[in-house]
């Protein structure tokens, strides 16, 4: 970052009172879930409240396991919570977890998983609409553009004030923040099922993942190339020199695949049509 964490925060703030006048809202909602990314959001929201000199009290903070979350993530939501003093509701989803397993017995973890994304998402839009509030969202630059979120689960919201930071910046300003050690310290995770950890599934450590990832947005050439085409670019020999074929073939193939999730819903427009002819 080229910018003072200082700074930052007063940038975000400024940012998430100008969505919130902008939209003619005066209530936020957000899913809580243990971990740094929702954490740094919460922090980030109540500064904002304090900030326009709004009640904190405006700010939700949801906490939502299903019958597979961690215990530790609920008490690391509750330690926040207890330390910064955060508007907070168990909102637990494990009946509809039960009931999904139960329904589709030969779901797959990571099946199970999504749907308890969307769960939560929809437990967070029932909250929106019961306080006339907005949806914030908590997922970072580094999950963004390799598309480590589900969609209409954890990546639907209203407004995102954490979506150009990459993982490693999350870090510093969650210390900034003073983010508790049990939140600091901990793996990553999405919480999509047990004992899952990001960078288990991703393969790689976030720093390196994000010292990769700025390196490819320097790069724009191979941004608007497709996947068959980008093995054949210098830009991707080049990043193959500096992080290895496997790891630059791996991360590359998952921005690619997953760019849609980045993308808005693409509609037949007839009118184009009539247009044209």
């Amino acid at each position: 970052m080229d910018i003072s964490l200082e700074q930052l925060v007063k940038d975000i703030t400024r940012f998430i009172n100008e969505t919130m006048e902008e939209k003619g809202f005066s209530n936020l909602v957000l899913g809580l879930s243990g971990g740094i990314d929702s954490a740094v959001v919460a922090l980030l929201c109540k500064k904002a409240f304090l900030d326009s000199k709004k009640d904190t009290k405006n700010l939700l903070c949801l906490l939502m396991p299903s019958s597979t979350s961690s215990k530790e993530s609920l008490k690391d939501a509750n330690e926040l919570c207890t330390k910064h003093n955060l508007n907070h509701k168990l909102a637990s989803i494990k009946a509809l977890d039960l009931a999904f397993i139960e329904q589709y017995p030969e779901a797959s973890s990571l099946q199970r998983g999504n749907f308890c994304a969307r769960m939560r998402m929809a437990t967070l839009y029932y909250h929106s609409s019961l306080t006339n509030a907005l949806v914030v969202g908590t997922s970072n630059k580094s999950e963004l553009l390799l598309g480590y979120g589900t969609m209409y689960g954890d990546l639907a919201c209203a407004f995102n004030p954490i979506s150009s930071l990459y993982k490693s910046d999350i870090f510093a300003l969650a210390r900034f923040l003073e983010v508790p050690d049990s939140i600091l310290t901990k793996a990553p995770s999405a919480d999509l099922y047990e004992s899952q950890k990001d960078e288990d599934e991703i393969g790689y450590k976030y720093a390196e993942i994000d010292s990769f990832l700025k390196d490819y947005e320097r790069f724009k050439n191979l941004q608007n190339l497709s996947l068959k085409e980008v093995f054949k670019n210098v830009e991707f020999k080049a990043l193959e020199n500096i992080y290895g074929k496997d790891m630059t073939k791996s991360l590359i193939e998952r921005i690619k695949k997953n760019a849609f999730k980045r993308q808005n819903s693409k509609f037949f427009d007839i009118e184009s049509l009539v247009l044209k002819d």
